[in-house]
């Protein structure tokens, strides 16, 4: 039998790149990538790539314009593919039932009627969005409903990516997961599917269950992750009170072959795209299926987070004196993490626009985030004379009363900090909200340090 013939729907952060890794793995195999936004493809085509990440750029490089092509042209790609990965966008609802809990389906609903629209003969509709469970039964009646000429088998096949490192995780994951229905139609479906990630991926990690499953361990997996960094950040506070250090709090609990190191790093809160979402999605449905008790435990995951972000800016005024009307405060780091573009739920966002409601001057840098991003991300439409964006590092902090290190860039460690503090206003302030930074030596020189669950002076200061 010929390879089959490769299709993904929706050229975003989780199409694009995991699209590109089976192309450059399995040379024999037809890889379109296709969207309706003519400028993303474009982009994927001609660069620069519409997703930043590191070693991105080679994999696309290796295949494409070989067995890897990117079109708008939506319909003829659907058509001619044998295997459909659906990977459109699932926000967050904005109105309506479920409100700022339940997934947006609007998207994952249009492609199943346009797919359905153009099939002819058997296909398999692989889930790769993060949807809701149950969403495959809903994808399957849509196209059995509305197709003249094709068969189908829906599949779940959740995406693990961490953004900042997602080729590593292609190219070496901790396990793909496929879950399909329970026939033999599902489990041959589920087989090919698998056939394709075990040219390179050893078959003891690649994990089939029912499409239910499948569906479900998507936002579990992120629902746990989210509730370690919440778990750790709600000690950082405790930490703060009674001068104990998080960092020497998560390192023995860490220890423990029950709980293990990761996951553990306290900070200003976490971001992204996923955790938030998956997490009010999971509230959403706790609550449809009669569970409150479950909706109210992780909806208090994402209560922390919010109040771990806004705990952080009200410590930025209170040393400030408890002002900073008039201050100018220097905020390295936009994006979410170090390593990507993606400023989607960053704790920057937050961050900046309460600095900017208490009267401060905010200037932010980032490396990779533009400035257009910055300003539509913290103001929306609004224009603000209080926000600005700055080229470098040096730019931003200089005539700085405070500087907040919000994302982990490795840049921000190599800074000319002794430099950086003779251009500050003085006191000299520096909010470390990743623990990033040699605090001491930042304090040799001057800078009253404040970081995130840490005492406000070295341990061997304290009588």
């Amino acid at each position: 039998m010929p390879p089959p013939r490769i299709c993904c729907l929706g050229a975003g952060y989780v199409g694009g790149p995991t699209m590109a890794m089976i192309a450059a793995k399995c040379p024999d195999l037809e890889v379109i990538v296709t969207d309706m936004n003519e400028a993303r493809i474009r982009a994927w085509n001609e660069g620069p790539l519409p997703v930043y990440e590191p070693g991105l750029e080679e994999v696309v490089k290796k295949a494409r314009g070989k067995n890897l092509r990117f079109t708008a042209d939506v319909k003829s790609a659907l058509q001619a593919a044998d295997i459909i990965f659906v990977c459109v966008g699932t926000p967050t609802k904005t109105h309506g039932v479920g409100a700022g809990r339940a997934a947006d389906l609007t998207y994952v609903e249009a492609a199943a009627r346009m797919i359905a629209e153009v099939a002819e003969g058997a296909k398999i509709i692989v889930e790769k969005s993060t949807i809701p469970v149950r969403t495959a039964s809903a994808m399957l009646t849509i196209l059995r409903s509305n197709s003249k000429n094709g068969t189908f088998q829906v599949l779940s096949n959740p995406e693990f990516l961490a953004e900042g490192t997602a080729v590593a995780d292609l190219e070496n994951p901790d396990r793909i997961l496929i879950g399909g229905e329970q026939t033999p139609e599902g489990r041959a479906a589920v087989e090919k599917v698998a056939a394709i990630y075990a040219r390179w991926i050893p078959r003891d990690r690649i994990l089939t269950t029912n499409l239910w499953s499948a569906e479900l361990s998507k936002l579990v997996a992120n629902a746990f992750l989210a509730q370690r960094i919440s778990s750790i950040n709600s000690i950082s506070a405790l930490c703060e009170a009674t001068g104990a250090d998080v960092e020497e709090v998560a390192r023995a609990i860490g220890r423990d072959s029950r709980i293990g190191p990761k996951f553990l790093k306290a900070s200003v809160g976490f971001g992204g795209s996923c955790f938030q979402k998956d997490i009010l999605n999971l509230v959403y449905l706790c609550e449809h299926f009669g569970l409150p008790e479950v909706a109210a435990f992780w909806e208090s995951v994402v209560k922390m987070n919010d109040w771990q972000k806004h705990r952080f800016s009200a410590r930025v005024v209170r040393e400030l004196f408890s002002t900073v009307r008039g201050k100018s405060i220097a905020v390295l780091g936009f994006a979410f993490k170090k390593d990507t573009n993606d400023t989607r739920e960053s704790a920057a966002i937050a961050v900046c626009r309460d600095l900017i409601k208490e009267g401060a001057r905010v200037v932010v840098y980032d490396p990779r985030v533009s400035p257009t991003q910055i300003c539509a991300e913290v103001l929306g439409s609004e224009k603000n004379p209080n926000l600005a964006v700055a080229t470098s590092a040096l730019e931003a902090c200089h005539g700085a009363h405070g500087v907040a290190v919000l994302t982990e860039w490795d840049e921000f460690k190599t800074l000319d900090f002794q430099k950086i503090h003779d251009g500050m206003q003085k006191p000299a302030f520096l909010f470390d909200g990743r623990n990033l930074l040699p605090h001491e030596n930042l304090r040799e020189m001057g800078f009253k340090v404040f970081a995130i669950g840490k005492p406000p002076v070295p341990s061997a200061a304290v009588s």
